[in-house]
């Protein structure tokens, strides 16, 4: 889904069903689309599906977060970013440098992570679409017109 479809603005409901085919099948759906589309994260509103549930993986191994919410966040750093859902585009977002997410797992156990750097970032980046938000709505800086430009800049 890119900029403009109305599943990527409304705020998604939460997954209450655990043992059930599908919650896998939308797992492997949304990550063989990240790594396809060579993305770092997913949201399943990105793919069409109304749920809080986002995969991730910056490098360091797939995540899947279901339910994830944001309980700490400390500093501020600024950072370009890019989105599958806005192809070609970039634009300077400052956020939290550092975050705590609480999330559970495909068997509904909670868990919590603590992320800084790109995965800080990416899990923000993620969330925020599970509520309607998209990097561009929080930019602080113009919109560079194209990848390349972010690669000369």
């Amino acid at each position: 889904m890119t900029i403009g479809e109305p599943v990527l603005r409304g705020k998604c409901n939460p997954v209450t069903v655990f043992n059930n085919i599908r919650l896998p099948l939308i797992l492997r759906d949304m990550a063989e689309t990240m790594y396809r589309e060579g993305g770092v994260g997913l949201a399943a509103p990105q793919i069409g599906i109304k749920r809080r549930i986002v995969v991730i993986d910056v490098g360091e191994g797939l995540l899947e977060l279901i339910n994830p919410e944001i309980i700490m966040s400390d500093g501020e750093v600024g950072m370009v970013e890019g989105c599958l859902s806005v192809p070609g585009r970039r634009g300077f977002v400052v956020r939290p440098e550092k975050v705590t997410v609480k999330a559970q797992n495909r068997k509904g156990e909670s868990f919590s992570i603590q992320g800084d750097g790109l995965l800080a970032r990416c899990l923000q980046h993620e969330i925020d679409h599970l509520d309607g938000v998209l990097y561009v709505d929080k930019m602080d800086h113009e919109v560079f017109e194209d990848d390349e430009e972010v690669e000369e800049a």
